[in-house]
């Protein structure tokens, strides 16, 4: 099953996806009230309103995450291709709820930084409230996955050794189109990212240092994972940051993340003064 949190008529509802329809669920705002009502089911057999996915407005799949937790150097060959150490234990960064957009919508590109790097993710939304769990309990956890495509302020990032100014702007991070739940997402998942059509990054969601379960688990012990909650997963090597020379993102740049069995998430790169639709 897939869901989405759709937008019509300038009210929000959680829908699902049935090939290029949205079929809305009443009663729910975004995917995350599904979520933390335990409505997957309903989700799954309601029948609502039938909308063509491209005359509506696709949203982040969860609107206002009380957790947004990111995930550095998880891929053997990103940690390679930044010159890092393989970590220990997972490096863990937030993001915050306004820097969110969906599917279609524009990723704002600030003027006080000239550096803004694409970083096409795994996502895993979780589905139940989650404390000191075992991984295996942590795979019981998780009711879906999704795209974040982690814009990263480069020169901003690396300013000091904590990653967050650089991490969290606002209106600068795509997630969605959808949560696609667990039997969706075959093993090998492959992940590609394109820029105007080249791709940049390509490699298998199985090539993680850190999988889905152990990053549940791990974050679980320090905190109470929620439903809604998202941890990104980290980013294979094809950063724009590290190029040689480097490239980065300008206005008028399409970027589009594609993972087998969730979807494609496209955007545009929009400078911020302008405010042309995606």
């Amino acid at each position: 099953m897939k869901l989405a949190t759709v937008e019509v008529n300038g009210a929000t509802s959680a829908a699902r996806v049935e090939g290029d329809q949205a079929v809305l669920i009443p009663g729910f705002a975004d995917v995350g009230e599904v979520l933390r009502s335990r409505a997957l089911a309903t989700a799954a057999r309601v029948e609502g309103l039938r909308l063509h996915l491209d005359a509506i407005g696709v949203l982040p799949v969860v609107l206002q995450p009380q957790r947004i937790l990111c995930v550095g150097m998880n891929y053997i060959s990103h940690i390679a291709e930044m010159g890092r150490e393989t970590p220990t234990h997972p490096t863990l960064f937030p993001k915050w709820a306004g820097s969110l957009v969906g599917a279609g919508q524009p990723i704002t590109l600030p003027p006080e930084s000239e550096a803004v790097d694409w970083e096409g993710e795994l996502a895993v939304v979780i589905g139940r409230p989650t404390r000191r769990v075992t991984e295996a309990q942590a795979a019981d956890a998780i009711a879906g996955y999704t795209i974040m495509n982690d814009i990263s302020m480069r020169d901003w990032q690396y300013r000091t050794s904590q990653w967050l100014q650089g991490k969290t702007w606002d209106r600068s991070t795509p997630l969605g189109p959808v949560l696609a739940t667990p039997e969706e997402l075959p093993a090998k998942a492959r992940l590609t990212t394109t820029v105007n059509g080249q791709v940049m990054q390509d490699d298998h969601v199985d090539d993680l240092l850190f999988g889905p379960a152990h990053l549940v688990a791990y974050v679980s012990t320090m905190m109470t994972l929620l439903p809604g909650d998202i941890i990104a997963t980290g980013t294979p090597a094809g950063v724009g940051h590290a190029r040689k020379p480097p490239q980065y993102l300008t206005h008028g740049d399409r970027v589009t993340v594609t993972i087998e069995g969730i979807g494609s998430l496209s955007n545009l790169a929009l400078r911020e003064d302008c405010d042309a639709a995606a």
